[in-house]
């Protein structure tokens, strides 16, 4: 028995899996980290190229629907299957079996494109996120590297890497593993525990290694003080609930009558359609004084750390986002979406006479749980990213009340809604090359 135990131990067929496992969750950890700082000097460079007040602040009204133009066709030409946030993308391999059209939605090509045009989307001022498309590069870096180990646990590894992605892209271990198990994976399995923590450990530790220990949003300290700011907790549910379930509600009804309205001439309109949203972008962005272009983190950081918002930006950066959306360039909804909490958060506090740091860590709760309709990621990544420990209880309270408030105006849950989109394409795409084959 020892010296079968040995040979095992010794055998490359045991090693090599685990070997090239390692890493890939330690690529992914520092490819997100490298997608994070130049994401950062991309929206540095969007700034510098439209600060001031002359011929160059108007620059976005060009800079911008060229923008989402160049990606709209790079997207379609280049690298199909990388619009969007990328999690539903994500969604749809692990519910796809044949190893060719995961990789029409998972792949090194595809998350080099994701990675690039998500880029130039916030060089051009879109108002997006890196944080979904980083669980598109993680899936897909996790996928490649099961190819190369001869592993089998595709399914498993594909939300063990998205779960790498997310705990990279924010710090928030805790909430990759939560990500995964609430949102990637509604029917989680026991055996893929070991993956998914495996994967977010070592991520983790090569962003650590690189960045350090830090928190998103940097640390505050508000306490909610009982029974005194509980109707602001109430309210920042139930309103932030109900404006990310508006969101998740018109890009769902806006998904099929755009591919409707696409079918004539793909191509064509989706960069017509590209053009005509990063126009309102931009118009908006220009007419907010540019507080709605890029992810909005400096705006929520500064709103987190106790900075009122104007009370109009929750609804601009709304549509700004929403608008970046419909426009199916890559880019996520994640930062955007924090960014709109925030924004209303400040608002509510300021209508109630509440601390503004407070009220825009409970907005961003309820907004978020209502978008994506997973309350307890909504909570822990909150918890994680401002370092509010004692607020535990308010911000479990704050996602289940936007968490049932969307429920009860969109059913469906925004992520799994538009991953069968992708499931779809593939089946119909299956169907018709087996009616291709001769008989």
């Amino acid at each position: 028995m020892l010296r079968r135990s040995r040979a095992m131990f010794a055998s490359r067929r045991v090693w090599q899996p685990r070997l090239v496992f390692w890493a890939g969750a330690i690529a992914i950890g520092l490819v997100s980290v490298l997608f994070a700082k130049l994401a950062d000097a991309a929206q540095h460079l969007f700034k510098l190229m439209t600060a001031g007040e002359g011929w160059n602040a108007w620059l976005p009204i060009v800079v911008t629907p060229l923008g989402f133009v160049a990606c709209a066709w790079a997207a379609f030409v280049l690298f199909p299957g990388s619009q969007g946030s990328g999690i539903p993308q994500a969604i749809a391999a692990r519910h796809l079996r044949d190893n060719e059209e995961r990789s029409r939605l998972l792949s090194l090509r595809l998350a080099a494109g994701k990675i690039l045009l998500t880029l130039v989307g916030l060089f051009c001022g879109a108002s997006i996120g890196r944080e979904g498309p980083t669980v598109q590069v993680g899936a897909s870096l996790m996928l490649q590297a099961a190819r190369w180990g001869g592993m089998a646990q595709a399914r498993g590894l594909i939300l063990a890497g998205s779960a790498a992605g997310i705990a990279a892209a924010f710090n928030t271990p805790l909430a990759g593993i939560v990500f995964a198990i609430e949102e990637m994976g509604r029917a989680y399995q026991a055996r893929t525990n070991g993956l998914v923590l495996s994967a977010v450990i070592l991520a983790g530790l090569a962003s650590l290694g690189l960045l350090g220990n830090y928190t998103y949003f940097g640390v505050t300290d508000v306490t909610a003080a009982f029974p005194y700011d509980w109707p602001l907790i109430v309210a920042c549910g139930v309103v932030g609930g109900a404006f990310g379930a508006c969101f998740s509600l018109f890009a769902l009804k806006a998904s099929p009558r755009v591919r409707r309205w696409l079918a004539p001439s793909p191509l064509a309109r989706t960069l017509l359609l590209a053009a005509g949203c990063g126009l309102a972008v931009a118009a908006i962005g220009l007419a907010s004084g540019g507080l709605t272009f890029g992810t909005g983190y400096e705006q929520a950081r500064g709103a987190v750390e106790g900075t009122p918002l104007p009370w109009f930006f929750f609804l601009v950066k709304f549509l700004a986002g929403l608008l970046s959306m419909v426009s199916g360039i890559p880019g996520g909804i994640f930062a955007p979406s924090l960014a709109v909490g925030a924004g209303l958060g400040s608002s509510l506090g300021l209508l109630f006479g509440s601390n503004v740091a407070l009220a825009s860590v409970l907005g961003m709760a309820g907004y978020f749980a209502g978008v994506v309709q997973a309350p307890m990621t909504a909570f822990v990544i909150i918890l994680e990213m401002t370092g509010n420990h004692d607020n535990v209880i308010p911000l479990m309270l704050a996602s289940m009340l936007g968490y049932g408030t969307a429920r009860i105006i969109s059913r469906e849950p925004l992520y799994h809604a538009l991953s069968r989109v992708f499931i779809a394409d593939a089946v119909r795409r299956r169907r018709a090359e087996a009616a291709a084959q001769p008989a």
